[in-house]
């Protein structure tokens, strides 16, 4: 009995075998004397995990008997192909060359379109592990639109192609486990939805939200894969769902059509500069990432290695502009904390979005109005004063808290934006930039609009504090978008933020 089951079933979801592995027999050739080969590995391994997973043995078939490259035994297409619930393709040289493999991966789609349609929800009923590299031209052809599973990695300084097996050793086995259990993981959800009590779920399954996850260089694949695996894994949906078209016209299209249905866009940039493709001199990282910032409203996230190193020119002045420009900083955030963080930050983000409806604080709340007095770490002791004045005034004073977790840290910094009735950005000893990021940030919070980190409503008041050491810079500061606060020559002063005080409640009162 398979795991679809026979009893309570319409025929037309009825399958014998939950997968069928398709293959070229030169591909099962064991490399060292006395070991199984490949595939035979992969089958036996997925069998146990997906058991694992679903809590029972799967009927996974391959034929091992077959002799010949190209020998093809008619009662596959004939009896096991259209009684099967997925496809499993493992794709190499020798499989693409191989008429009969082809025939196979054809015969399935048109059997598949009587049983239930090659899609399920989100979910594609044909799995490409790609064992060896193949260019994406010469996929059959009903195979181009997917992504695939690498099991192989490629040298960053000969560009040559491994593939994962024990037979390299034991990194190259973690990284074949590893990408094996994402298979099985998938392979899992899949049957799940096409058992009888899955059905109604797969159909009105929806996402809890979509995140757009660049393609990156090679190098940062891994990393990639792995908060991939993480989004999938906790219910999001996760584009670019299809390989991305390397003509640099029709990459544009497809990368704006994936970012219009997506809640936020990270981006994960390595050392290397990556592909570029035909019609353009920019990389496919950073055509994606300038698309994305023409996405107003749209949220994203940049994430940068911890003590990144960067050889190619193009990739350490695209880096640069990363780290400089102010119009990057404006709509997005700029990393370069642990991987674990980042998952960590995606998640507080996407969450965020999910709770927007959540109450802020209001108008006419009870207790007192909270303020939050930014400042950087070296300006803590003297932001002390300004704290201790607006509790004299009868305001909870807030502020940032300093940690060796980063990631605690921001996520402190940016709950006290959210909750905050006004804000005040002290600036002492640190730089221009930081002011100037501090600013953004606040905008971002919801400081001047009812968007972002959950604010029901925007800030009260906002306002900015210069301290000393005075200089010219700060001399000729103006701005529209706060109210300026400049301590006097002889220290600190309440008369400096008694007008601010006053003004916050007065809006906090006619807000009532």
């Amino acid at each position: 009995m398979s795991l679809l089951g026979e009893e309570d079933q319409s025929p037309a979801m009825a399958f014998d075998n939950d997968l069928l592995i398709s293959y070229a027999h030169l591909d099962d050739e064991a490399l060292l004397e006395g070991q199984p080969g490949w595939v035979t590995e992969l089958h036996r391994i997925l069998e146990i995990r997906v058991g694992q997973l679903l809590g029972h043995k799967p009927r996974i078939w391959r034929d091992p008997k077959l002799q010949g490259n190209d020998y093809f035994a008619d009662t596959i297409l004939a009896e096991r192909l259209p009684n099967v619930a997925a496809l499993l393709t493992v794709l190499s040289p020798r499989y693409v060359q191989s008429e009969w493999c082809v025939r196979e991966v054809e015969r399935f789609v048109q059997e598949s379109e009587k049983k239930g349609g090659l899609r399920i929800a989100d979910k594609a009923r044909v799995f490409k592990v790609v064992k060896t590299p193949v260019p994406l031209a010469r996929h059959p052809q009903s195979l181009q639109p997917l992504l695939g599973y690498e099991f192989y990695v490629t040298d960053p300084q000969t560009g040559r192609a491994r593939e994962l097996s024990q037979a390299f050793g034991p990194d190259a086995e973690r990284q074949f486990l590893t990408r094996l259990d994402d298979l099985a993981y998938d392979i899992c959800q899949l049957l799940q939805m096409l058992a009888p009590e899955g059905e109604a779920a797969a159909a009105s399954a929806e996402p809890r939200a979509t995140v757009y996850l660049a393609d990156t260089s090679a190098d940062l694949k891994e990393e990639r894969e792995s908060l991939r695996r993480d989004l999938l894994r906790n219910g999001y949906r996760v584009l670019p769902d299809g390989p991305l078209p390397l003509v640099a016209a029709e990459l544009a299209a497809y990368v704006q059509e994936q970012l219009a249905s997506s809640a936020l866009a990270v981006h994960l940039v390595g050392r290397g500069y990556g592909v570029v493709p035909d019609g353009d001199s920019r990389s496919v990282v950073a055509i994606q990432h300038d698309l994305a910032t023409q996405r107003q409203g749209l949220p994203r996230l940049i994430w940068l290695p911890p003590g990144l190193a960067i050889d190619d020119e193009r990739q350490r002045a695209f880096v640069e502009h990363l780290r400089t420009a102010p119009g990057v900083h404006a709509a997005a955030e700029l990393l370069e904390v642990p991987l674990e963080d980042l998952k960590s930050r995606v998640h507080l983000e996407l969450e965020r979005k999910e709770s927007k409806a959540e109450p802020a604080v209001a108008a006419g709340k009870s207790g007192p109005l909270r303020i939050y007095v930014i400042c950087d770490q070296q300006d803590l002791e003297a932001s002390r004063t300004l704290e201790g004045s607006l509790f004299d005034h009868g305001f909870e004073a807030v502020l940032p808290v300093f940690d060796e977790d980063e990631a605690q840290a921001r996520l402190e910094h940016e709950e006290s934006l959210r909750t905050c009735d006004a804000a005040i950005v002290f600036h002492g000893a640190a730089s221009e930039l930081w002011l100037r990021r501090k600013l953004r940030e606040i905008q971002k919070s919801g400081g001047q609009t009812s968007d972002g980190l959950g604010r029901e409503r925007p800030l009260l008041l906002q306002g900015i504090y210069l301290a000393p050491p005075l200089d010219a810079a700060k001399e000729r500061f103006r701005t529209l978008e706060a109210m300026v606060l400049r301590e006097p020559a002889g220290g600190f002063s309440d008369a400096v933020v008694e007008p601010f005080l006053a003004e916050v409640r007065r809006r906090q009162g006619a807000g009532a």
